[in-house]
């Protein structure tokens, strides 16, 4: 069998490439899969490798069709082929054949037919070559795989891929462009996505375009694009050149709507806004603190007080007016010239006219008038008269008003009132501010009028800047006892203070500011008015001596010492939270007359860098809690160990009527403790007493 030639077969080395056992060693030697079918289809001829493909024997197939001994499908292809190569006397090529492979896998083939001629051009047979085109179908169907891909995760990402030429001008569609800005095929042909960026920032997107097209660089920007729904949403751009042999072929950009993270950085920063307003009012709420408590004189009170309403509030007029409870009036201490719409011209306004001073006074509530509307509503539901009131409101410039009580144990002294030439809203957060600088100008007012009578002896000034009395809570009794350790006419720096918290629990601490004097009053004063405003603000106790933390460092000098111990404590329940700022750890006495002291960190004293901390503290019913200062356990021949350890062994001495009353323990404790020692510092000591529950509880 021969292919058909014309001239002689050449010999090399005595090598005829005609003989037969070379063309078959030729055959066994090929990577190619060959066959040689005669005119009737039958096999004449295979090497090993298509034999290895089929999976059937060479001599079984020899002489057969291959109907009879390949697989049908397979068969089916060959028998086609062959037949069509006889009828048409040409190659046929069957681009793409599955065959499974004696290891069960799926090989891909690519099979070539030819005729094969004799010397006189007849048809001999027809010459199969087979390809194994597996690894090349691979590769094609992983760069396939590869692009679907990535056409996916553009899709996921929302992004918008173009292309232009090296020019900038649109060459391609882009359908997700046109889906989203509502552009036409032609529209976006033409003009191009820059006729829907917004208008204002057009020119300087299209000028950073053209920069980046003469300097081939990367294109980068953020602009807003016009949308279907005529809105505009922010999108970021970026595009690249496609440089080939030196030269740029096109552009791919990809847009990507950022209008989300847009919108969420604005909502973080209308957050910080607010939280920025919020740590200005504290801020600005511990500066009045701080000047309040070096202002000694009412006098000096109300200056603060205006300057604190000018600058903390903002407000155009500020006026104050304390208390006579034997005239039932408010006296004015400054009026800056203000007209009352009570229709009270002097210096003293009775409680029965009605003006937001009054009314705070009377109800012991903040008066808070956004508007003219407003105060006419509030004076009129108060009695107010009608004629006065529309002659105040039209003769004058203030359109929003405050009224402040000072209350001080729940007593009123007075009252502020704060007026601006502009309608004003008042946030829960500014009432919240307003009330806190109330109690603080309450604190201050209370203490000049004190200081002003001339109480300047020790012990009186110092009680003067402890509460008159404590609150009457259900759920909780308080008790305290102070006794002054000043033999001289100076002023001791221990304190203590309970209040009612807006959440209706109880705050309650006792500290301890180092040293004797004026100096050392003044610093009590200044601490324990800064820790009152961050309690109403900031409750948790932690929080709060991190807040005092900042005062002392900015009110007092390096070498005072100022230590305390406070709580947080739940009416009926008990449960509580403890922070201690360098001061001896509080007692828990229970209804059988044992004492536990608290294991909590005893931190460090106020303006020392610390992170503080606060730990759960709970009196359950029937025990009693004691705060006290270190004159009650520390003296000159008593150490402060010696001393915790004493205190917890008096009370196992006291009988259970005194242990169950928590006036009575105080009385005992402090007896028993002074008993045999010369008191050389001030004691103080509260006690925090939950009653036992009953069976209607």
């Amino acid at each position: 069998m021969s292919a058909e030639t014309s001239v002689p077969r050449p010999r090399e080395s005595d090598v005829d490439i005609s003989d037969s056992a070379l063309f078959k060693g030729m055959l066994s030697e090929a990577e190619f899969a060959f066959a040689f079918f005669d005119g009737d289809g039958r096999v004449q001829r295979v090497n090993d490798v298509f034999s290895d493909v089929v999976n059937v024997p060479a001599d079984r197939m020899i002489g057969r069709p291959p109907v009879e001994v390949l697989a049908a499908d397979l068969s089916q292809i060959i028998t086609h082929a062959v037949q069509a190569v006889i009828e048409s006397d040409g190659p046929v090529t069957e681009g793409r054949v599955r065959v499974r492979s004696a290891e069960g896998d799926t090989r891909h083939w690519s099979l070539s037919f030819s005729p094969v001629h004799d010397d006189q051009g007849e048809l001999r047979a027809i010459a199969l070559v087979g390809l194994d085109v597996t690894e090349s179908r691979q590769t094609e169907e992983a760069l396939r795989r590869s692009e679907e891909r990535y056409r996916s995760l553009v899709e996921a990402q929302s992004q918008l891929v173009w292309i232009t030429s090296p020019t900038g001008a649109v060459v391609e569609d882009a359908p997700q462009w046109r889906a989203i800005t509502g552009q036409g095929l032609e529209e976006y042909l033409a003009s191009g996505w820059l006729d829907v960026v917004h208008p204002e920032e057009r020119q300087q997107t299209e000028e950073a375009w053209r920069e980046a097209l003469r300097g081939r660089t990367m294109f980068e920007w953020n602009y807003r694009v016009r949308t279907r729904a005529s809105g505009f949403r922010h999108f970021e751009v970026r595009a690249v050149p496609i440089i080939r042999h030196g030269r740029v072929v096109e552009w791919v950009g990809a847009n990507t709507d950022v209008t989300p993270q847009r919108e969420a950085e604005e909502m973080r920063g209308r957050l910080t806004d607010q939280l920025g307003a919020a740590a200005l009012r504290t801020a600005r709420l511990q500066g009045a603190t701080a000047m309040l408590a070096e202002a000694l004189t009412v006098e000096q009170v109300v200056q603060v007080i205006i300057d604190v309403g000018r600058t903390a509030l903002a407000a155009d007029r500020s006026a104050v007016a304390l208390l006579d409870p034997d005239r039932a009036a408010l006296k004015l201490i400054n009026g800056e010239g203000i007209l009352e719409a009570s229709g009270v011209t002097g210096d003293e306004i009775p409680l029965s006219h009605s003006n937001v001073m009054t009314m705070a006074v009377n109800s012991r509530r903040p008066v808070f008038a956004e508007s003219p509307e407003s105060l006419r509503a509030q004076l009129l539901e108060a009695g107010g008269d009608e004629e006065v009131l529309a002659g105040f409101l039209a003769h004058g410039d203030e359109r929003a008003w405050v009224g402040l009580p000072l209350l001080a144990a729940g007593r009123a002294l007075g009252a502020l009132r704060f007026s601006f030439t502009r309608p004003q809203k008042i946030s829960q957060e500014d009432g919240v501010f307003l009330e806190a600088l109330a109690g603080q100008c309450a604190l201050a007012v209370e203490r000049a009028t004190l200081f002003e009578r001339e109480h300047r002896t020790a012990e009186t000034l110092q009680r003067s800047l402890l509460p008159d009395r404590l609150p009457v809570i259900k759920g909780l009794e308080l008790a305290q006892r102070f006794r002054s350790g000043s033999r001289h006419v100076q002023v001791g720096g221990d304190w203590y203070d309970a209040f009612v918290l807006q959440d209706g629990r109880v705050a309650a601490v006792v500290g301890d500011v180092m040293g004797k004097g004026v100096k050392a009053a003044a610093g009590m004063g200044r601490i324990r008015n800064a820790m009152r405003a961050l309690a109403l603000t900031n409750p948790p106790p932690a929080a709060v001596l991190t807040g005092l933390d900042r005062v002392f460092e900015a009110t007092e000098e390096e070498e005072q010492v100022t230590t305390l111990a406070y709580m947080v404590v739940e009416p009926g329940t008990g449960e509580g939270t403890l922070a201690l700022a360098g001061h001896p750890p509080p007692v828990l006495v229970s209804p059988q007359g044992t004492a536990i002291l608290c294991d909590a960190e005893p931190g460090t004293p106020l303006g020392w860098p610390t992170s503080r901390r606060q730990f759960r503290f709970v009196v359950p019913p029937g025990h009693t809690a004691v705060l006290y200062s270190d004159g009650l356990v520390e003296n000159r021949k008593r150490g402060l160990d010696a001393g915790l350890a004493e205190i917890c062994s008096v009370v196992t001495e006291a009988p259970p009527e005194v242990v169950s009353s928590p006036h009575m323990l105080l009385d005992f404790l402090v007896d028993r403790m002074l008993s045999g020692y010369e008191q050389d510092d001030d004691v103080t000591a509260l006690a925090i007493h939950v009653p036992p529950a009953t069976k209607s509880d």
